[in-house]
């Protein structure tokens, strides 16, 4: 297999009339959502060459997904731009990207012509589809062609687009839906806007398996107990969501309101998980499978993984677990010497098929982090440094530790931010916690939602931690601001919080 459309293809052939893809009272057949990206994929190939980037500026929707599937045909791969982008940044993309043309939806088409002078909206591309070409492109392309980018954060203030191929997506998807149990029989909820990788586990678990795919509207997390009425409706079985989404939920308690009958798989990632969360959510669901999910979208989207055990307290924070099939993750100290032993920290890296390809249009930032292995004189052996902490716990999994640049040094002593936070959440009375250090003032800021003065909190985290791991600033907020991704946006929070006087 070299192409994710022999997925669709197939599934296709098998399910026809069955519905593939649900979002409020629109839906596709799988007959309909392979012929629908066909016509688009003949359109497009008369306005690109293949192997060109393809940026869709749309909201997330059935015709968006099509014409992912649509540019995959011509050859080409996808980039997705979230209209609620800023558009300096969507500009920004857009010239990393060189692109001949933008794809758009006709409620982003304003935007669209503003930031580029070749904009085609994807009605346009709904030809008659023309198989003999679609099969020429075919025949052409390897596994190893990029099938879409997804543009990250970059230290140097311009975006990272991350490059990925069908090689990388066939691999762990393959091993993915394997390893879960994920079959034709699930009706995965996709949380994940279109641009973050989270979706690239919906969307193709469900066109490998022939799982029914619900789109759940981007409204509805601000409305979590409609949210929940939304799943139940849709008899959803699957939810591979971010921490902070599950967390809307628990936090409002919205099962007790409604608790969709059929759910027996929820796989969160992203962000740690609070253990109170996921005791919330287990006793809910107490006969499903919860996994915690690792992985930065360089390795396409997971490269390890932890079963929960409903009889584990999980006092010491959720392992992230032991590597996927094919793939290596181990670690390595300050010298690149690697690390075995538990209970030693050194840097998390990953190597294998799912290793992507590097950035796009970038050759600077990915000869930083795609390197070539330390351990590994002999050939070309490209590893990925995630920048991201771990250790062994006495069980062999890898426990997260923070990333390089949360580890902080604070009255004489190395911290990790996350265990703090962890300390924090263990209190009932607090919902959620976030840390920020303060390096040009040295202060370590503490922000949490919950039911607790910052005095009482104080008291309670001096019997836990020591004092030079006690935030001197800690501030009791209403809501933690999100960044696009659903994590919590730790800029913007320090910039809303950090300088008031509480």
């Amino acid at each position: 297999m070299k192409n994710v459309l022999e997925y669709l293809e197939k599934t296709a052939s098998v399910k026809h009339d069955q519905q593939a893809v649900v979002m409020e009272d629109q839906s596709v057949s799988w007959a309909q959502l392979a012929e629908i990206s066909q016509q688009i994929g003949t359109g497009l190939a008369k306005h690109v060459k293949p192997k060109t980037p393809v940026p869709v500026l749309a909201e997330k929707g059935i015709d968006t997904l099509c014409a992912f599937f649509g540019i995959v045909y011509a050859g080409c791969f996808y980039i997705m731009l979230n209209p609620q982008l800023p558009e300096a940044r969507l500009k920004s993309i857009l010239d990393t990207l060189e692109s001949p043309c933008l794809l758009t939806d006709a409620q982003s088409a304003s935007l669209a012509h503003s930031l580029s002078a070749n904009v085609i909206e994807i009605e346009e591309l709904k030809v008659e589809a023309n198989y003999g070409l679609l099969n020429k492109i075919r025949t052409a392309q390897t596994d190893s062609d990029p099938l879409y980018a997804l543009f990250t954060s970059g230290s140097t203030g311009v975006p990272k687009g991350v490059l990925v191929s069908h090689r990388n997506v066939i691999d762990f998807i393959d091993t993915f839906t394997g390893t879960f149990d994920i079959g034709e029989g699930d009706v995965i909820a996709n949380q994940a806007p279109f641009d973050f990788d989270v979706s690239v586990k919906d969307i193709y678990s469900s066109i490998k398996t022939g799982a029914k795919l619900v789109l759940v509207p981007k409204q509805l997390f601000s409305q979590p107990t409609e949210l929940t009425v939304y799943l139940e409706k849709n008899g959803v079985t699957t939810l591979i969501w971010a921490v902070s989404a599950l967390c809307l939920i628990s936090t409002f308690h919205c099962l007790d309101y409604c608790r969709p009958q059929l759910i027996n798989k929820i796989l969160f990632s992203g962000e740690v998980m609070p253990v109170k969360h996921l005791k919330e959510w287990m006793s809910y669901y107490p006969d499903a499978v919860f996994v915690n999910l690792y992985g930065p979208t360089e390795i396409t989207c997971n490269c390890t993984y932890h079963i929960v055990n409903n009889n584990d307290g999980y006092e010491s924070g959720i392992p992230i677990g032991r590597a996927f099939k094919n793939r290596e993750v181990f670690l390595l100290d300050n010298e690149n010497n690697l690390v075995t032993e538990s209970g030693k920290t050194g840097e998390i890296c990953v190597r294998g098929v799912s290793v992507a390809m590097g950035y796009f249009n970038n050759p600077q930032q990915t000869a930083l982090a795609f390197v070539q292995n330390p351990l590994n004189k002999k050939y070309t052996d490209i590893i990925y440094r995630t920048g991201d902490l771990g250790k062994y716990n006495e069980d062999g999994e890898l426990v997260f530790s923070g990333r390089k640049d949360f580890q902080i040094k604070h009255m004489g002593h190395r911290i990790e931010l996350e265990e703090i936070e962890r300390a924090m959440t263990a209190i009932n009375e607090i919902s959620r916690a976030c840390c920020v250090f303060d390096e040009k003032k040295s202060k370590l800021f503490g922000f949490y939602t919950g039911n607790l003065e910052k005095k009482e909190l104080h008291g309670v985290l001096s019997k836990t931690l020591p004092v030079y791991m006690i935030p001197s600033a800690l501030r009791q907020i209403e809501e933690f601001p999100l960044n696009k991704n659903g994590k919590i946006d730790r800029k913007l929070l320090f910039e809303i919080y950090g300088g008031r006087r509480r």
